[in-house]
């Protein structure tokens, strides 16, 4: 895998991204791209013989506990506080924010 980039390569990418780039930024990105590249060879070369499949190398958090009912607050309760509540459909309804 070349790990080196030419300024043509920099300046084509640049341009896919729309991105405007001086010259010192498209030598900057092409040393930064190539050490990306680099690291992430160095990491395909590492030996992970016997390390079983991992789908998620997160713990488990308190949000991804089981849905359970519990009480909350009764809707007509939430509904009175609204500015301009939609009773009979049990929601609240707010400005138009898009056009």
């Amino acid at each position: 895998m070349a790990t080196e980039f030419t300024r043509d390569q920099i300046a084509a990418i640049a341009a896919l991204a729309c991105l405007e780039l001086d010259p010192a930024e498209v030598d900057l990105f092409a040393r930064q791209l190539g050490e990306i590249l680099a690291y992430a060879e160095q990491v395909q070369r590492a030996d992970t013989t016997g390390v079983p499949p991992t789908a998620s190398v997160v713990t488990r958090h308190a949000a991804d506990r089981r849905d359970e009912v519990r009480p909350s607050l009764d809707r007509g309760t939430a509904l009175e506080s609204a500015p301009d509540p939609a009773r009979d459909a049990g929601f609240f309804k707010v400005p138009r924010v898009l056009g």
